[in-house]
């Protein structure tokens, strides 16, 4: 188990165009192959290809955990169909007016949090396709949960500005240890520059080595976990 430091078309935003699972990683459509490979095998899953309304920001355009997966309303047929098959789960566009659906969604495989503007309706959608209750909740005064926390399976990271009793609930919702932290040198917007599962973790090369003691320390990777990668970024 180790933690990355990688950077995707040589941008450490690596949030914003990988969408990961314990079971599957998403990579958008026309990433070289051999690099989509190399980023499969840090995190011990799977790769599939896939977009979302014919782009490849992939992170705020969908939520997924083990279960399933919830897509932006512009998401085509094929690109619907495609995602089903590659995970394996049920997959729908979230029936919302709302279309960042990874900006709106904090999830795991026990639990998630859910953006205070999204409705009954909305969450009730979430919660049959991913399998898992959802509380409404802001963090540290924003809406968009999905951007400004991230989680797996062992722990969950976010906004250095959110409170005391926004970490004690989240904790509460999702099931595993919760603390604050930022990432490629300073970002608090932490969904941005992390994606991973509980057996690897890759994250922005601007990250710090103390944002990355944090990460470490926090989502559960022991010892000396740090991975240099770079070859392939070029």
């Amino acid at each position: 188990m180790s933690i990355y430091l990688y950077n995707v078309y040589r941008n450490p935003n690596v949030g914003l165009f990988l969408k990961a699972s314990e079971r599957t990683l998403l990579i958008p459509q026309g990433y070289p192959e051999r690099k989509a490979k190399l980023m499969a095998e840090m995190l011990k899953v799977n790769f599939y290809y896939a977009s979302a309304g014919g782009g490849r920001l992939l992170g705020p355009l969908l939520v997924m955990n083990s279960s399933g997966a919830l897509i932006t309303k512009f998401a085509t047929d094929d690109e619907v169909s495609e995602l089903a098959r590659s995970i394996n789960g049920t997959v729908e566009r979230l029936d919302s007016i709302y279309t960042s659906v990874g900006n709106l969604f904090l999830v795991n495989d026990y639990g998630g949090i859910a953006s205070p503007i999204l409705s009954d309706k909305e969450i009730e959608q979430a919660s049959k396709v991913l399998k898992i209750k959802f509380v409404r909740m802001p963090i540290a005064g924003y809406l968009q949960v999905g951007a400004v926390g991230v989680a797996t399976n062992k722990g969950a990271l976010l906004h250095p500005m959110s409170k005391e009793e926004e970490l004690k609930k989240a904790k509460e919702i999702l099931g595993v240890d919760v603390d604050v932290g930022s990432i490629n040198s300073g970002v608090p917007f932490v969904a941005s520059g992390i994606v991973g599962n509980t057996k690897g973790l890759i994250v922005g090369r601007s990250t710090t080595g103390p944002e990355l003691m944090i990460i470490s320390r926090i989502f559960k990777f022991e010892g000396n976990p740090i991975k240099h990668i770079k070859a392939l970024e070029e």
